[in-house]
């Protein structure tokens, strides 16, 4: 099959703000997964692997964050004359300024520029979620079906309220769309990978805000649109999918990757790309004591660690001990430290002999090494 002129469109301007302290000074898509990549790393990966090679991130909330991370695509051999990675931050013209409301209003602001690269398709994706997908098998389902929109689904029976609901009928036809219902009539989701014909979105771009006003998100006016006026139908992922927007869903996912029943970071035949700091391997020492664990490159464990993750740069001295933990950058962990069900923010100092954590919530530890939030486990 002949794959159409796709542009491939990254959402990465999210502040996070569920994600309290972790991204006061970086943007959601650029915190640490798995200890040695970035959420954004997914995203981009899957397009890599895809043979997708036009791709634009469209920054808002501290773009710094990121686009030294991105390296210019280099990573995802993106780095091209024609096509590659394009970084796209808030700008001012003729029509709107300043930052974007939303994901819809993110696309309207962009419009000209897709006219103007004239796209057959346009794949438009969030930056922080983990999962896997081949979509080239999107493309396949979207054309197949002569749909308008495609849009990724998954089954989600415990969280579908927090995201767009949908629910299918013969030929993965989308009837019906609801947007995070506190009573979720089905448990299938959007998981935010939409394809769209070019010329219906821009279309769609065009008028909707003669019908509704400023567009805001997905949910609120663009999805409902198409699935109301156009052919709308679904590609179901089976696999694993996660939505990191809250502390408790980012702790869960490392909990699963731990475990073997999360995102696979590590299939040979699926690379996840990223770009990687320069520094030793795990450094081991004597007396430690580590299980069920992954440790980056940089690290310096002395402790015991246990079904924890320990990010670059980061130390833990002789006689801590951390119990499904995730230890982020350069955090320094003192001896005699007792952690549990733990976030450690970049940088952190926790002091000798703390106490810090419970079996029954997440708790999120702050530079100073001191509890600076606390939320229920998922």
């Amino acid at each position: 099959m002949r794959i159409p002129r796709t542009l491939a469109i990254v959402l990465a301007g999210g502040q996070g703000s569920r994600m309290g302290a972790l991204t006061d000074e970086q943007a959601k898509p650029a915190l640490r997964v798995g200890g040695s990549y970035r959420l954004i790393d997914i995203a981009l990966s899957n397009l890599a692997n895809s043979h997708l090679s036009a791709v634009w991130v469209v920054e808002q909330y501290l773009p710094h964050s990121l686009n030294e991370h991105l390296s210019a695509g280099r990573p995802w051999d993106l780095d091209r004359t024609h096509d590659g990675l394009r970084t796209l931050t808030p700008f001012e013209g003729a029509e709107g300024e300043g930052f974007a409301t939303g994901n819809s209003d993110t696309l309207w602001r962009q419009k000209e520029l897709i006219a103007e690269f004239a796209p057959e398709i346009v794949l438009v994706l969030s930056a922080d979620h983990l999962y896997t997908i081949d979509l080239l098998d999107v493309l396949d389902t979207h054309a197949a079906a002569d749909a308008e929109l495609t849009m990724v689904t998954t089954r989600l029976p415990h969280d579908a309220s927090r995201h767009g609901v949908v629910r299918t009928g013969e030929g993965g036809i989308v009837e019906e769309f609801w947007y995070k219902p506190e009573d979720p009539p089905t448990d299938l989701v959007a998981t935010e990978i939409f394809c769209f014909n070019a010329p219906a979105l821009l279309e769609a771009l065009k008028t909707l805000p003669e019908r509704v006003g400023e567009l805001q998100d997905w949910g609120d006016d663009l999805i409902p649109h198409f699935v109301e006026r156009h052919r709308t139908v679904e590609h179901r992922l089976e696999g694993y999918w996660r939505d990191i927007g809250t502390l408790a869903s980012y702790w869960a996912a490392h909990m699963h990757l731990l475990d073997g029943d999360g995102v696979t970071l590590d299939d040979p035949d699926w690379p996840i790309f990223s770009a990687q700091p320069q520094l030793l391997p795990a450094r081991i020492r004597d007396g430690a004591a580590v299980s069920t664990s992954l440790l980056a490159q940089g690290s310096d464990v002395a402790g015991s660690v246990t079904r924890s993750v320990i990010s670059p740069g980061a130390v833990v001295e002789a006689g801590a001990e951390l119990v499904e933990c995730v230890v982020l950058d350069g955090a320094h962990v003192g001896a005699g430290a007792r952690l549990r069900g733990c976030l450690v923010q970049d940088d952190a100092q926790v002091p000798p002999e703390a106490r810090l954590g419970a079996d029954d919530v997440v708790t999120l530890v702050g530079v100073d090494g001191t509890v600076a939030e606390t939320t229920a486990r998922e």
